[in-house]
């Protein structure tokens, strides 16, 4: 991978970081806690709420992990290793990180 391919990735990854940390900002009241005041809200409403609560807390979860595996990207692009498998050390092809810019395997590897 040439010094403008890596360039490339850094920007889509530093990118996709700021997308994940203005969805996570804008997800905080959804995941807020659900006040129970049965006068205004009937059950079914309530129950809704904390359905809706479960839901932006499972997507913040997904966020945060995505948010861990492109940091791990961006670290392995300091120290020189982004684009080796950390299995085998072969290149992992521009196609696979246009999909997953944090892939740390080649397929033959990630499959097992």
């Amino acid at each position: 991978m040439n010094a403008s391919q890596l360039a490339e990735f850094e920007a889509k990854i530093r990118a996709r970081l700021e997308e994940l940390a203005e969805d996570s900002a804008a997800g905080q009241d959804a995941q807020a806690v659900v006040e129970l005041d049965q006068q205004a809200v009937g059950r079914l409403s309530r129950m809704d709420a904390l359905q809706n609560q479960a839901m932006a807390k499972a997507q913040q979860a997904n966020r945060n992990l995505e948010m861990r595996r492109l940091q791990s990207a961006l670290q392995r692009m300091e120290d020189w290793e982004y684009g080796f498998c950390e299995d085998c050390g072969e290149d992992i092809p521009a196609g696979r990180l246009n999909l997953d810019l944090a892939a740390s395997k080649c397929v033959s590897c990630a499959s097992g």
